[in-house]
């Protein structure tokens, strides 16, 4: 009889031990499961540089305000920002992987595709051989825009600036302006562009690459007209930026096919991870 109740204690003390650590594992995952908290969303479009410029200060107030330039980081606070523009009129061409604003900014580029390009609309004509582009594009900023080559997705990366590509890094925050979002979605119009129903998308992934946010960026129809959209998280757990912009550029852009240029970036200091 001893023997045998000392079992049954036994088996009843490990099933209660079970039943907490059960509980305690359901309370866990619904612990991280109510501590997500999505991104604030900052998006416009329209036909000048007015109709996006509110927004996208918003947006950089929100960052912290400062604009860090070309300084060493990490940095306790600020923004940095890419406009292409510093080569003047001059188109650029860069090969894959772009690390042009690798050290200064803490950004790398990666395209499936051959490689960058930066470029005025003339520039983007000759460029993809289609001169429709020079009256299709216009610059946000003066007087560059930035273009994958070849494929129309574009990866960035991010480090600590002046790591010049050492030290990983996560950011908090990303945005970017683009030329020419004619098409936020294709799937009212019977068609797809590689397994996607959106135009122009911003797709954001953590450091083991699991897809945090995707969002479509709004469409301003007409030429050269503006689009912006960025995302701010709680903290910095962005490791990565996938952006599809439009479809690739070189053919005319038509209602079945939205071509789509980039131009500044804006995104919250990178973080060491």
């Amino acid at each position: 009889m001893k023997t045998q109740f000392a079992s049954s204690l036994a088996l009843g003390i490990a099933i209660l031990l079970l039943a907490g650590a059960a509980s305690q594992s359901i309370d866990a995952q619904g612990s991280r499961q109510n501590s997500f908290e999505p991104p604030v969303v900052y998006q416009a479009a329209g036909p000048n540089n007015a109709s996006i410029l509110g927004t996208i200060e918003e947006f950089r107030t929100a960052l912290g305000g400062a604009n860090n330039g070309n300084n060493a980081g990490p940095l306790a606070d600020g923004r940095r920002e890419i406009n292409w523009d510093g080569g003047g009129s001059a188109t650029t061409p860069a090969p894959t992987p772009f690390t042009g604003f690798l050290n200064n900014r803490g950004a790398l580029f990666i395209t499936p595709g051959s490689g960058f390009v930066q470029a005025p609309p003339s520039g983007l004509a000759t460029t993809f051989g289609n001169l429709s582009y020079e009256g299709i594009f216009r610059a946000f900023s003066q007087q560059r825009l930035f273009a994958s080559i070849g494929d129309s997705r574009t990866d960035v990366r991010f480090f600590i600036p002046g790591s010049n590509g050492a030290s990983g890094a996560t950011t908090r925050a990303f945005g970017a302006i683009f030329s020419d979002v004619d098409q936020p979605d294709g799937s009212d119009r019977g068609y797809q562009r590689d397994n996607r129903d959106s135009s122009t998308l911003v797709e954001f992934f953590g450091v083991a690459g699991d897809l945090l946010f995707s969002g479509v960026v709004p469409s301003a129809p007409g030429n050269g007209n503006f689009s912006f959209f960025g995302a701010i998280f709680p903290d910095a757990r962005i490791g990565r930026v996938v952006i599809t912009a439009g479809d690739y550029a070189g053919p005319d852009d038509l209602p079945t096919r939205d071509v789509v240029m980039m131009d500044d970036f804006i995104f919250a200091e990178p973080r060491g991870r």
